[in-house]
C-alpha cells in the first residue's frame, strides 16, 4: 500500500488520468443506467420474444423485406410518432426495438419510454448482431408504410 502512495506521489499525472478515467466509466454507466436505455443481447431479446415480446422493426420497408426477425412488425422510424397508438396496445408486453446496427433504435427507445412505455429495449447490434448471432431472418415479405400508400404501382 506504501507503494501505491509512493507512485502516485512521484507520478501524479499518470494517477490523476487513472482516477479520472474510473470515474468517467463509473459516471457514464450511472447515466446510462438511470437514462433507462437498455440494450439486451441476442440470446435475451430471444427469451423475451419466447415470452410473449413484440418485435418493432424501425427499418425502411425495403430493408425489412429484405430480411427480419419472425413476427416483427415494422414501423420506420420516422413513423413512430404517428403509430404510437399501434404500440399502445402492446403496453403490458415488452417490446425490442430493432434497427440496422442498434444506434436509431436506443433512441426509439427513449423516446417510446418517455411516452410512457416502460419495458421496451433496444437489440444490442441490431440486425447485424442478431444475423451474426446465428439466429433465423424471414426474408421476402414486404409491408407498405405509410409513404407507400398512394403511390402507383405499374
Amino acid at each position: 500500500m506504501e507503494r501505491i502512495f509512493e507512485f502516485a506521489g512521484n507520478h501524479p499525472l499518470l494517477a490523476g488520468a487513472l482516477v479520472a478515467g474510473v470515474l468517467l466509466l463509473v459516471f457514464s454507466e450511472l447515466r446510462r443506467k438511470a437514462g433507462g436505455l437498455i440494450d439486451i443481447e441476442a440470446a435475451e431479446a430471444v427469451k423475451l420474444i419466447n415470452n410473449g415480446a413484440v418485435i418493432v422493426d424501425l427499418r425502411s420497408a425495403d430493408a425489412f423485406g429484405a430480411g427480419h426477425i419472425v413476427n416483427a412488425r415494422n414501423i420506420p422510424s420516422d413513423e413512430l410518432d404517428a403509430r404510437m397508438s399501434t404500440l399502445e396496445q402492446f403496453k403490458s408486453k415488452p417490446i425490442v426495438a430493432v434497427c440496422d446496427a442498434g444506434v436509431s433504435s436506443r433512441r426509439a427507445v427513449a423516446a417510446l419510454r418517455r411516452k410512457g412505455l416502460e419495458s421496451v429495449y433496444s437489440l444490442k447490434g441490431g440486425m447485424s448482431g442478431w444475423s451474426q448471432a446465428g439466429l433465423p431472418v424471414v426474408t421476402g415479405k414486404k409491408t407498405k408504410s405509410k409513404s407507400d400508400k398512394g403511390k402507383k404501382r405499374g
